[in-house]
């Protein structure tokens, strides 16, 4: 089963210093090799800052409603994933627990619905 790490920052937190931020860089690079060893990457990206984000909805009538930024209202944004191919959700909490994402934010473990379609 394939399962997303999303990873969830926050705009309350603290800046990093540039020491802790190349730290936590090197933390992912290391994260990343070792899902990718393990076999279970399926795929993975670091998000473009969520001020840069495009928010598109379509009303009622069909038209359409932009809006610069994210839509919700809130602290937190999405800052990238992972897809792991997992046989289970406690393997897919272990692999969230050891991203450094979990150390410097949170991570959100979603499994992802096969409809069949790809």
């Amino acid at each position: 089963m394939k399962y997303m790490l999303l990873i969830i920052g926050s705009q309350d937190s603290d800046p990093l210093t540039a020491e802790a931020d190349q730290g936590l860089m090197e933390a992912f690079m290391g994260y990343h090799k070792a899902v990718c060893d393990a076999g279970v990457m399926v795929d993975s990206n670091v998000l473009d800052s969520f001020e840069t984000a495009t928010s598109v909805q379509v009303g009622r009538t069909g038209d359409r409603i932009i809006t610069d930024g994210p839509f919700a209202e809130t602290r937190e944004y999405l800052g990238g994933y992972y897809i792991l191919d997992l046989p289970d959700l406690d393997t897919a909490i272990d692999w969230a627990a050891r991203c450094p994402g979990a150390r410097a934010w949170r991570v959100e473990v979603r499994p992802i619905q096969d409809f069949g379609l790809s």
